[in-house]
């Protein structure tokens, strides 16, 4: 694949991000290293909802959204939640998020996801290909649930925006909800149902079989906690917790929520915060979900895996270092069994991981300010459904060769 191919490429973190990268690059001759300091996909990667949403082009910042905030914070354990003395850490962010839910933003960023979309579901059907993991594959839409009428109205112009971009979804009224799940409360009476919206059976297995093809192909794995990053010369050495390091040419931070620390002591200011999600993964046999049912009034989502009930969402601000709060898993849950009359909420296990979200819910994808240095990372709530784009974006970008995309709107400088 062209001259630099057979490079020495080193990838900071193991999720679905770093390890698409590293087969991508593997697959082309690359020699790469990834470090992780606890796995492959056994962080973020290993809890999400298991969706490739490759029809949701919508920034978290559209239009009118912002007035949601103040009633979504009011409830503690509602969909959104900041705890008071990390407000003032996050003023800056929100101020950026602000912005970036104006018109001309907004429609920027829009027209910047369909086309990384396009490409994230081809690569994805590529990627799966080559690490024999299309069977893990789901293709049964998704159902999107409103509690009024007022509710379905006020998505409209997020559904015409699906439908310029040649998205197809059909909206349903009442009597035609149980066709798509039956079970669930009469408190939905409308509906949308999106028959593009995939998700897989395991994310956590998929990662590791997409690693095992990476690993398959000479990529290899480092268990070690990075301390910091320096340039010397033309390299970059990386220390680890354990006073040991490793030098590399070419460097690419992939490491999700903590991305931006690192960037940080390379001379990149990247505003990116971490976004907490929870969830709680029940039994198969807690309720019969035929796909993945979206309750966007309440921040969360449930979906079918291969063997288990996925009960998944919220949004909550508060940094890196702050111990969870399984009050919240345990409110998705209380939420679930009043929206699914039946469900058994028994033996369920809860979860919370890191999202790396930026203002404009767009990536960082492409080259750092120093030379051989690249960044992926602040995916949001997309790092599973792009995590295949980006791997071949990166790879792209290493080697030398033109992206079939423009990278501009992703590019760390934007802010």
């Amino acid at each position: 694949m062209g001259a630099e191919a057979g490079k020495n490429v080193t990838v900071i973190g193991a999720g679905i991000i770093g390890v698409s990268i590293a087969a991508r690059l593997a697959e082309a001759g690359a020699r790469v290293t990834v470090i992780d300091r606890t796995g492959i996909c056994a962080e973020t990667s290993s809890g999400n909802a298991a969706g490739l949403a490759f029809t949701e082009i919508l920034p978290m910042a559209h239009k009118g959204m912002i007035r949601k905030v103040p009633g979504w914070l009011s409830d503690p354990l509602g969909p959104l939640a900041i705890p008071p003395t990390y407000f003032p850490t996050l003023l800056p962010w929100l101020y950026r998020f602000w912005r970036a839910g104006s018109l001309k933003n907004y429609e920027r960023a829009v027209a910047a996801q369909v086309e990384l979309m396009k490409l994230a579901e081809s690569e994805w059907m590529s990627l799966m290909d080559a690490s024999g993991t299309r069977s893990m594959l789901r293709e049964d839409g998704c159902l999107e649930l409103y509690e009024s009428e007022a509710e379905h109205q006020a998505s409209m112009p997020g559904w015409e925006a699906r439908k310029r971009a040649g998205i197809a979804f059909h909206h349903l009224q009442q009597e035609e909800i149980a066709q798509y799940q039956p079970g669930l409360s009469p408190s939905f009476v409308r509906a949308t149902f999106v028959p593009g919206w995939k998700t897989v059976t395991d994310p956590a297995e998929l990662g590791r079989a997409v690693w095992r093809h990476a690993e398959s192909l000479g990529a290899k794995h480092v268990p070690a906690t990075v301390t910091s990053v320096e340039q010397i010369g033309d390299a970059y050495r990386i220390r680890f917790g354990d006073g040991t390091e490793h030098t590399a040419s070419t460097l690419v931070i992939a490491a999700g929520a903590w991305s931006h620390r690192l960037a940080a002591m390379l001379g990149d200011r990247i505003p990116l915060e971490a976004e907490r999600g929870y969830h709680v993964t029940l039994p198969a046999d807690a309720f019969d979900v035929r796909r993945q049912l979206l309750f966007s009034g309440h921040g969360f989502v449930i979906t079918p895996l291969g063997n288990a009930l996925r009960v998944g969402g919220t949004v909550e601000f508060g940094g890196l270092d702050r111990p969870p709060n399984y009050n919240r898993s345990k409110a998705l849950l209380r939420k679930a069994s009043e929206f699914l009359p039946g469900l058994k909420p028994q033996g369920g296990s809860e979860w919370m991981g890191h999202r790396p979200a930026l203002p404009d819910s767009l990536p960082v994808i492409g080259k750092g300010s120093r030379p051989g240095l690249y960044y992926a990372f602040g995916h949001g709530h997309l790092g599973l459904t792009q995590a295949a784009a980006t791997g071949s974006l990166i790879r792209d970008l290493v080697l030398g060769q033109k992206p079939p995309i423009a990278l501009a709107p992703f590019a760390a400088t934007r802010f």
